[in-house]
């Protein structure tokens, strides 16, 4: 399917009041560039296209124009069960990312099998000058290094990333949050020793005390360590 069709096929999934909502949700994305198709349609047709032998010119069509096409894009590599075909393909579309929904929802199937190849990758990404590269880093490290592949040094690579990008330290502190369910004994002293910027340092203590993951004593104890101004 080429290029035109998909767009085609997109616009005959339109959704009007979707669009507009999706607009107030994504700050980045304009009205022009929003076509507004359900995340469930998008997924379906994205397995419709990963099966299209056409589907590499697509992926090779950057920067896309439509928020979809974008998010098409995502769930394509997602289905990827190759790590270095995917992998490649990811480096390619990083760099276009310029919506939180999007970098979030792109979670390729094959990272999940090669960790160790991965993570060479992360030290990259997570020190990129593109907000979004940064961010899906920090959710690779969250999404895959928490449980029995967790070291402290996964969470000082975060805790030393300094950045005035919103969504950039909102993902530092949704890490912070998760560790803190999954880690809490390695995860408390980052703080409890101030080691992370205020902003962030507050907001991951706010996203502790919202989950339902956390017990009660620990939130207890995690809203006596918020935090003003620290020089």
């Amino acid at each position: 399917m080429k290029r035109d069709q998909i767009v085609e096929k997109l616009f005959q999934m339109k959704d009007t009041e979707y669009a507009a909502l999706q607009l107030r949700i994504i700050p980045s994305a304009e009205a022009g560039m929003m076509i507004g198709v359900r995340t469930p349609k998008l997924r379906s047709f994205a397995k419709e296209l990963f099966k299209d032998p056409d589907k590499d010119e697509f992926l090779s069509l950057l920067p896309h124009y439509y928020f979809e096409e974008n998010q098409l894009h995502a769930f394509i590599i997602s289905l990827e069960k190759d790590f270095d075909k995917c992998i490649a393909e990811v480096n390619r579309f990083l760099p276009f990312i310029d919506n939180w929904a999007t970098c979030d929802q792109l979670s390729p199937k094959a990272f999940i099998k090669e960790p160790a190849k991965l993570f060479s990758h992360i030290t990259v990404w997570i020190k990129s000058d593109k907000t979004y590269t940064v961010r899906f880093a920090v959710g690779m490290l969250m999404q895959y290094y928490l449980d029995e592949l967790f070291d402290p040094k996964y969470a000082d690579m975060i805790a030393e990333i300094r950045s005035d990008e919103y969504y950039i330290n909102m993902m530092r502190a949704w890490y912070f949050a998760t560790a803190m369910a999954k880690q809490y004994d390695s995860i408390i002293p980052y703080i409890e020793e101030n080691r992370l910027d205020d902003w962030t340092h507050n907001k991951a203590i706010q996203k502790s005390i919202e989950s339902k993951r956390i017990p009660d004593e620990q939130k207890l104890y995690l809203k006596t360590l918020r935090t003003g101004r620290r020089n």
